[in-house]
């Protein structure tokens, strides 16, 4: 087995820190600002660059050599036998993760010099981003619980900052501090799974977790579910999901993610569709084997994301802002992995999550390119006509939207029927409830992608009617004068074209070694005799493109068909039926347009009731108990027991010697009675 050399690797995530901190340090007004803007994107692109190469040399011995690595960098300290310590594991999943984040991280770094050229914090943005790579590589490289939760934490730093990048915008700074909040609550739960983890097998390693996690499986929780003992790999497994529920936005802790829009495009595209919200589905891969032991875990899986599939698919029907029908479609994405997930298609939610990187950044670039075109306009209803002046994005859009809806050949299709395939295989108690999501979410995501791309890219010019329309918002103005939009300059379009080839074949390259090759096989953990779903799949599976011809005869391309004819028929042909239908379903659009009231129940129930629980603790805890029970009762105490001493200290000499003599009387009296 060819072995990875330690400093390669370690330069893998050291690359893009550099260049971070000379973005940050010497490109700022808080550094001095001593490098200009061309040498902070020079530097910074650099350092992913480097980070990419690198990981595709990796990838390239890991896939073709069986090159693997798990060792030790640096052991930080010892806690009573416990190893805190710094290390990489690399392996087939670490490899394509690696090569994932720098390729899309590469692309938006040469984007953001079009975006963002005129914005002040320009080298800030570059700084961020830079930062935002080498936190989420530290995090697929980790061998150990212990620096995953150190990529973990850093990966939301970064993202708050980048989020409320423009931190002169109310809305920005109350998106970012949501998604602070929201991600607080899924980290409790990932602590709490990664403290009993350590509590019970004495190690933070991954392979050593791995190793006893048999002992594990029969050691029951003292926690009672429905008058039962929970089993300990139940409770460890459930609370890791809980953070993966957070960071990959998971029903019902999804609602930051549409909220992080307010950040600048570049970031949609980098943070919330191709790294930052694939680290929960990426850890509950990593950990399958303690997944594996447990079927209640699963369950609760294949549930949370067959809600999330589905639903969240469902608000991306009404939304009218184009980078929001792009994030909504994320949430349903992330959903559809996460089913994967439960039914222990553990490398197909993998794979989808691969092929959605490319997609999805791309659809996010692509919008962004609209977004720039259109003078900084993100309001689908007054564009329209957009593909005869932005010929390279309307072709990088179209494909993308056709990979998202998963078309036969195309990227998406591969992993979208690939997960539809392993629920329908799946013999847990929810994967009917499952499928009937993922199925029906093919038509409604078919029918929003569609919709956002006839009102953008073709009828009618809507340009003159939108009542709130501004231009020259954070600087960019219409240079040409006519109101009309052209087309973005190269360092937009092409990213764009390079994001567009993985973006329809990737899928058909790499499904069979990633699905049912040895890629995978070091790094992933599958019980076939209990979770015969990707079994079952690869008995049906004759290839790529024996796959992609059945599919015209299955349900889900019908289904994707259907939405998008649908969506053709009600926005191009019969444009005034929409509103019609909006009319007559007026109950169900308020509930959509209210987000199933998931904001108002967070912010006028659970934080209500948080706040009701602080105040208690505040009122009757700290100011009841321990300011008036203990401190202030102490010192009355005190004072009480000091009032009646000064009354026997009188200083009197006849009043100490007739207590004396009062003192003799009672030793007397005492002794005369003992001796009785």
């Amino acid at each position: 087995m060819t072995t990875l050399s330690a400093s390669m690797l370690l330069a893998v995530p050291l690359a893009p820190l550099v260049g971070a901190a000379a973005a940050g340090i010497l490109g700022t007004k808080l550094g001095g600002n001593w490098i200009g803007r061309r040498w902070s994107h020079s530097l910074t692109i650099l350092g992913v660059l480097v980070s990419f190469i690198l990981s595709a040399i990796t990838l390239k011995r890991v896939a073709l050599d069986g090159a693997y690595f798990d060792q030790t960098i640096y052991e930080w300290m010892v806690i009573g036998g416990l190893k805190m310590e710094i290390g990489f594991l690399v392996d087939g999943l670490t490899a394509m993760m690696m090569c994932v984040v720098t390729f899309v991280s590469l692309m938006v770094h040469i984007y953001t010099i079009g975006y963002m050229e005129d914005d002040p914090g320009y080298n800030r943005f570059f700084a961020y981003i830079s930062l935002f790579t080498f936190s989420m590589l530290m995090l697929v490289m980790s061998n150990n619980l212990l620096q995953l939760f150190f990529g973990w934490e850093a990966v939301g730093l970064v993202s708050y900052l980048l989020i409320g990048f423009w931190f002169h915008k109310p809305t920005a700074i109350f998106a970012n501090m949501k998604a602070f909040l929201v991600n607080r609550v899924g980290d409790f739960g990932f602590i709490l799974g990664i403290g009993l983890l350590a509590a019970y097998t004495g190690t933070l390693n991954y392979n050593e977790i791995f190793d006893k996690a048999p002992e594990l499986a029969a050691i029951e929780f003292p926690w009672y579910v429905f008058g039962q003992e929970a089993m300990l790999v139940t409770v460890i497994g459930i609370c890791l999901f809980i953070g993966a529920m957070g960071k990959s936005a998971q029903f019902p802790l999804h609602v930051w993610l549409p909220d992080s829009m307010e950040g600048p495009t570049p970031i949609s595209a980098l943070i919330h569709a191709a790294t930052m919200v694939t680290a929960g589905i990426f850890m509950v891969a990593r950990m399958s084997p303690i997944y594996e032991l447990s079927d209640a875990a699963l369950n609760f899986i294949l549930v949370i994301g067959a809600i999330t599939a589905l639903f969240m698919g469902f608000l991306g029907i009404i939304q009218n802002d184009i980078k929001r029908v792009v994030a909504y479609s994320t949430l349903s994405q992330l959903g559809y992995m996460t089913v994967a997930l439960g039914a222990s298609a553990y490398s197909v939610a993998v794979f989808h999550l691969m092929t959605h990187a490319f997609f999805k950044a791309l659809l996010f670039l692509a919008a962004g390119s609209v977004i720039i075109g259109m003078h900084h306009n993100q309001d689908i209803r007054w564009m329209g006509g957009v593909r005869k002046y932005m010929p390279i994005t309307w072709i990088t859009f179209l494909l993308g939207t056709l990979a998202l809806i998963g078309t036969p050949l195309f990227s998406g299709f591969y992993s979208k029927d690939a997960i539809i395939e392993a629920v329908h295989f799946s013999n847990l108690p929810a994967s009917g409830f499952a499928y009937f999501a993922v199925l029906a979410g093919v038509f409604v995501t078919a029918f929003y992608s569609f919709r956002v791309y006839f009102l953008v890219f073709h009828g009618a010019e809507r340009y003159d009617q939108n009542p709130d329309a501004h231009h020259g918002h954070h600087g960019h103005d219409d240079e040409h004068g006519d109101g009309k939009p052209h087309e973005s300059p190269w360092v937009v379009t092409v990213p764009l074209l390079l994001l567009a080839i993985p973006s329809v074949v990737i899928g058909y390259l790499t499904i069979q070694p990633m699905l049912f090759g040895d890629f995978l096989a070091a790094s992933i953990e599958v019980h076939a005799d209990k979770h015969p779903a990707m079994a079952k799949f690869a008995e049906i599976f004759h290839g790529p493109l024996a796959m992609a011809l059945h599919a015209f005869s299955t349900p889900p391309f019908y289904l994707a068909l259907a939405g998008a004819l649908s969506a053709w028929y009600l926005y191009m042909v019969r444009p005034e039926l929409p509103a019609r239908i909006a009319a007559a379903l007026r109950p169900i659009v308020v509930v959509l347009e209210n987000k199933y009231y998931m904001d108002w129940i967070n912010e006028h129930i659970i934080a209500a009731a948080a706040r009701a629980i602080g105040v208690g603790l505040w009122k009757g805890g700290d100011r009841g108990v321990i300011e008036t029970g203990i401190v202030n009762l102490s010192w009355k105490v005190v004072g009480a027991v000091a009032a009646v001493v000064r009354r026997v200290q009188t200083g009197y000499l006849y009043h100490y010697a007739f207590v004396m003599i009062l003192g003799v009387l009672a030793f007397m009296t005492y002794f005369v009675w003992l001796a009785k």
